[in-house]
């Protein structure tokens, strides 16, 4: 199943595909060119589990050519945003735009506010760090994602909360709306509609076109 995150730059996009796969927050980060991509299992209802294949997308309007080729053929997209940062917010309807423009119809898409580790109070954060202040509330990020039939969920790449749950969250949609079977037996008909997964659900890759 694949997998496209989309969102603005520095909204921790890397990061939460860093966590999903290797468990560790990624911390400072050069930009992402063009796109990264990693592997990671994810369990279904009964029993089941898939191989996620997931393609981190740069935010930078320089790139937006680029990564909109790899929303095609995708089954779930991320829409990411940083819940300290309200522009971030704001952008969000032009990347729902693009997905719906260039990716596939039935694309099931999740809303995600990361960073909610920075919304806490500084006497709550464990290593004492300073917080940032929310731009964004739960319930105005929430309204905004219903209004457009869309979930949302938040999330914390830098201690995982909720990181595996927002991918889980797509696999089962798709899972219980019964494209699974349809998205493999399609992957295995388009020329190209597949990409090559990494050796391990560790390993990490960039490209740029």
């Amino acid at each position: 199943m694949k997998f496209v995150v989309v969102g603005d730059s520095s909204t921790g996009k890397s990061s939460l595909l860093v966590q999903l796969t290797d468990k560790r927050f990624l911390g400072q980060s050069d930009p992402t060119i063009g796109v990264e991509f990693g592997a990671s299992i994810i369990s279904l209802p009964n029993g089941k589990a898939i191989k996620a294949q997931v393609w981190d997308t740069a935010g930078q309007e320089s790139f937006r050519s680029i990564t909109r080729s790899y929303y095609r053929g995708a089954a779930g997209a991320l829409l990411v945003f940083d819940t300290t940062y309200r522009k971030s917010f704001l952008n969000l309807s032009q990347w729902l735009e693009d997905l719906k423009s260039y990716g596939d119809p039935d694309l099931t898409v999740v809303v995600v506010g990361n960073k909610s580790d920075l919304c806490q109070s500084t006497s709550d954060n464990p290593d004492g760090t300073a917080s940032l202040s929310r731009q964004v509330t739960h319930e105005e990020a929430l309204s905004w994602a219903e209004e457009r039939g869309l979930e949302y969920i938040e999330t914390s790449a830098k201690t995982g909360d909720n990181v595996e749950e927002a991918f889980a969250k797509i696999a089962r949609k798709i899972y219980e709306s019964g494209r699974l079977d349809l998205q493999n037996r399609l992957n295995q008909q388009r020329p190209g509609a597949s990409f090559p997964l990494p050796s391990s659900t560790t390993d990490r890759k960039q490209c740029c076109g």
